[in-house]
Formats: C-alpha cells, sequence, structure tokens
C-alpha cells in the first residue's frame, strides 16, 4: 500500500471496530479534495501528524500545498522518514506493508527572512478591509482608511509598504478640510490613532511583511519534474507571537487566490490545498464583515479548484455558516472537563453521520493520540459514515530539523535569491516628499526681516490631488503654520505657562472681590 493509491485516493488509516470485524481502509477521495476540510482535536493528540499525512498524500498526487508551521515541527516532512518503534507498530497494526520512507519536494518560507525564504505583500495589495482587520480599526478608522486609498488611486501614489501609509496619513492630516469637503469628515483624532496603531505594526514586525518583491501566487503551486506537488511550509514560530498579524496574512493569501485564479469547475483533483492552522485566530474578535468574506471566499474559491482546510482545536472555533462548507472531517479526541469542552463534544459528535456500531460523543473522549473520528466524502459528495480510525504512520520525518538541512532546502529551493532581497522603488512617500520638499517655504537667515502678511508665494504652487482643484490658501493676516512643522520651543512653553499661572492668580483674585461686594 502506498501513500497515494491508483484510484486517486489518499490514504489516511485503518478503520478500526469494536468487535475488530470490518475494519477497512479510509481515504480521502481527490475529486473531492477542493470540498474543503476540519481537522480538530485537543492538544497532543495528533493533529499535527494528520495534517502532514494529508500533506505528503496531495504532494504524492501532483497537488501542491501550503501550510503553516506554528510549533517547527512540521519541517520534518522535507526529509527522509527514520524508522521509530511505534511508527512501525502502527504500520503493523494497521497493515501497512510495505512501509516505505521519503522526503518532499518543500519550499520554506517565513515572513522575516529567518527560516525561508521572505514572503511579502504591498499595503495596496492588502487593501483596506483586511489592513484595518491587522490595525484593530474602529468604524470611522477604517473609513478613513478608505478614504486613503481613494485619494492613493486618485494621485497616482504607489502604496507599497508602512512608510508609504505614514505619510499619505500626514498629508491627510495637514489637508484634512479639503479632503473631508471631497469625501467626508476625515477628524484628525482618527488619522493620529492610524498613525499610533501603524507605529505599534512596526515595532511588532508588520515592516517585514509589507514592500516589494511582492509574492507571486504562481510561486507556491509549483509542481516538480516527477509530478509531485510542493509543499509551502511556511515558519510560523515567530510569527505567533503576533496572531493578528499572523490570521491576516493567512487571510490575505486567500483572499488572493481566490480573485487571481480562474474559474475551472469541479476537477480529478484540487490545483492547490491550503491548510489554515490555528484556525481560532481568525475568527477571535472578527467584525461581522469579515466573517462574511470569510464566508464566500470558502463557498466561492472551490470552484477555482482550491481546498481549504482549518486545524483547531475545538470545532466551535469555526463560525457555523463556515463550518457547514466543511465536507471532509477528522476529529481527535477532545477533553469534556468544562461546560463548554462538553457542548464541543456534543458539537462535534453531531456534525458526523453517525455509525451504530459506536457512541461519537463518547468515542471522542476516549480516542488515544493518533486516533481519530474520520469522515470523508464518497460517491456524489456525499459524507461516508463516520469511523473510528487509526491515523497512518507519516512517510517523511515526524519532528523538526536542523538549521543546516534548511539551508540545505533553501539552497536548491526554486525560488532562491528570488525574494531575499528587497526592493524600493518610487512610491507614495517619495513623491509626498519630494512635494513637500518643493513647495516648503524657504528657511529666512536669522538677521532677515519676517515676512510680509500673506506673502507666501508657494501657496499656489501647493500639490493638490486630482479632484481638489490647486486652488492658492487663503489670505491671511499672519502666516499659518503648518500642523506638525513648527513647534514651540522650550521658552516659549514656559512663558506661556507663566502668562496662564498669572492670568489664572488674577482671575481668581477678581472672583473672590466681586463675591466679597455681593456680601456687603
Amino acid at each position: 500500500m502506498t501513500v497515494l493509491l491508483q484510484d486517486g485516493k489518499i490514504y489516511v488509516g485503518t478503520s478500526r471496530n469494536p468487535d475488530d470485524t470490518n475494519n477497512k481502509p479510509e481515504y480521502l477521495d481527490l475529486r473531492y479534495g477542493n470540498r474543503h476540510g476540519l481537522v480538530t482535536g485537543a492538544t497532543g493528540t495528533g493533529k499535527t501528524v494528520t495534517l502532514q499525512v494529508l500533506a505528503e498524500g496531495f504532494s504524492d498526487a501532483g497537488v501542491p500545498v501550503f501550510c503553516a508551521d506554528i510549533k517547527g515541527d512540521l519541517a520534518g516532512i522535507s526529509q527522509m522518514g527514520v524508522e521509530k518503534d511505534f511508527l512501525l507498530k502502527r504500520a503493523q497494526q494497521i497493515g501497512l506493508d510495505p512501509y516505505g520512507f521519503e522526503q518532499f519536494p518543500v519550499i520554506f518560507w517565513d515572513i522575516y527572512g529567518e527560516k525561508g525564504h521572505r514572503v511579502r505583500t504591498t499595503i495596496a495589495e492588502m487593501g483596506p478591509l483586511l489592513l484595518a482587520r491587522l490595525m484593530n480599526a474602529s468604524e470611522a478608522q477604517e473609513g478613513v482608511l478608505n478614504i486613503a486609498f481613494k485619494i492613493a488611486d486618485q494621485g497616482g501614489l504607489a502604496l507599497l509598504d508602512l512608510k508609504d501609509l505614514q505619510a499619505l496619513l500626514n498629508y491627510m492630516a495637514e489637508n484634512a478640510e479639503e479632503i473631508s469637503a471631497q469625501f467626508g469628515l476625515v477628524s484628525k483624532a482618527s488619522v493620529g490613532s492610524l498613525q499610533r496603531a501603524l507605529l505599534v505594526l512596526e515595532q511588532q514586525g508588520a515592516a517585514h511583511f509589507f514592500g516589494e518583491p511582492a509574492l507571486k501566487i504562481s510561486d507556491m503551486m509549483r509542481v516538480t519534474n516527477d509530478g509531485r506537488g510542493a509543499i509551502s511550509v511556511l515558519a510560523a514560530e515567530k510569527l505567533m507571537m503576533n496572531p493578528r498579524l499572523y490570521a491576516t496574512f493567512l487571510l490575505w493569501l486567500l483572499s488572493e487566490l481566490f480573485e487571481d485564479l480562474p474559474e475551472v469547475g469541479d476537477l480529478d483533483k484540487p490545483k492547490l490545498v491550503f491548510f489554515f492552522d490555528e484556525a481560532h485566530l481568525l475568527f477571535n474578535d472578527a467584525p461581522p464583515v469579515l466573517i462574511q468574506r470569510v464566508e464566500q471566499v470558502v463557498r466561492l474559491i472551490r470552484s477555482k479548484g482550491v481546498g481549504v482546510y482549518f486545524v483547531t482545536q475545538n470545532p466551535m472555533d469555526v463560525p457555523e455558516t463556515v463550518l457547514a462548507q466543511l465536507g471532509n472531517r477528522v476529529q481527535h479526541a477532545l477533553r469534556a472537563y468544562t461546560p463548554r469542552e462538553q457542548r464541543a463534544v456534543k458539537t462535534a459528535a453531531e456534525t458526523f453521520r453517525p455509525n451504530p456500531a459506536f457512541d461519537c460523543a463518547t468515542a471522542i473522549t476516549a480516542l488515544g493520540t493518533g486516533e481519530a473520528l474520520v469522515s470523508m466524502l464518497e460517491e456524489k459528495g456525499v459524507p461516508s459514515i463516520v469511523e473510528r480510525t487509526l491515523i497512518r504512520p507519516p512517510a517523511s520525518r515526524l519532528g523538526p530539523i536542523t538549521d543546516e538541512e534548511r539551508q540545505r532546502v533553501m539552497q536548491v529551493s526554486p525560488v532562491a535569491n528570488q525574494y531575499d532581497v528587497d526592493e524600493d522603488r518610487e512610491s507614495a512617500y517619495e513623491i509626498l516628499l519630494a512635494r513637500a520638499a518643493k513647495n516648503a517655504p524657504a528657511q529666512p537667515k536669522p538677521e532677515a526681516e519676517p515676512p510680509a502678511a500673506g506673502g507666501n508665494d508657494n501657496a499656489a504652487n501647493r500639490w493638490t490631488l486630482p479632484g481638489f482643484g490647486d486652488k492658492p490658501e487663503k489670505e491671511e493676516q499672519e502666516p499659518r503654520p503648518r500642523s506638525g512643522y513648527q513647534r514651540e520651543t522650550v521658552v516659549e512653553a514656559a512663558m506661556k505657562s507663566v502668562a496662564r499661572s498669572v492670568a489664572s492668580s488674577v482671575g481668581r483674585a477678581l472672583v473672590r472681590g466681586i463675591l466679597g461686594s455681593l456680601k456687603r
């Protein structure tokens, strides 16, 4: 028995009935691989091994795979498996003979560029909706972001990295009155909140994610010369320190696949399989519009030939509207110590097509490590009767790899040196900086007289975006300071403080005198 059988089905494991009769192998039919799936179970029950087994099967079938390596132990899929007693014992239990080992074609990716090739996208490609999610923006702040993207489109300003968006927000704050008249209220408070959120993102490492060269989706859909699908493994150990960035990145990737790939209908096998590990991070505190977006993508991306498999601890982590789209199910053990866990067990049991041989709810709490309840789509897309299944041992290595082994894999990667060097072409930051320098009034010499009132000759040349009109600023009796550019000195601040203090003291004395006269 091989990883991939000749009839186009991935061997997942062998069912084990209580009476040890009618045991049969369990398969995932490639024809329904794009009908999505769910792998759930408590920590330490074998979810990662199940993910590895499925990824091996899809790769052998010529299907590219994308998955995230949360704990660093999925990287072993790039190396030849090693004989271990418990693996050989499992192979014997399920009748896997011969049980061979192999390594699989892997491309390592890493947002930070430390354990894989750099993964980047641009601010423009991320879009205002996902960016607002990443920044935890309010409704008003999301509206400001939408206006920012509109201004960038009208003004021909490329938004590539964080400094581009920062420069554009600065411009919006300085020209809030004109922009509000054109697009609606843009308050400086909302702009300031977004600027602070950008600073937080930068401190969390998001600057590594935004920029160029941006990731090409085609590089995650490669097939080797011998017909196996490349397995893209995202190093996510460090990324998980910022779970919102992790979830937003994977949702962006899923959205890019949805928008870029053509409609293909039902195929003999998927064009790509996408594993979303720690899927609960995607839905935690997500606004309704985002959940609707996820539901839409999951529902429609099937016709693009992409299968999405959510991996999480609890089936209740996934909204019902999304859960209903997941046809292939692998349920590892759940614990039922708390009321919420008891509800989760009941929910998981009710989602399966029942098997009269055993009670699902009881079995879920009694499953051992590497054992799961399995129900896959069969003929005409009908779910199979749930079976208590021993998951097959993987053919590749279990566990992490060394830094030297990782470097060897990266050196022979088909994308080596393609994404590892930063590019910084002219974009919004450079354009706005150059125009500000061009239109800034010349600094007066120390001995020079102050400029005459209303004598700002550069006002007429101030750059405005298309649609605002290139109108000069209104003449004023005193030159108006530009917000953020002119600050009072320490001496001036001290003098103002003293003046306020004196004025306050005089005011209190006057009030006391007036009140005293009223009492007489």
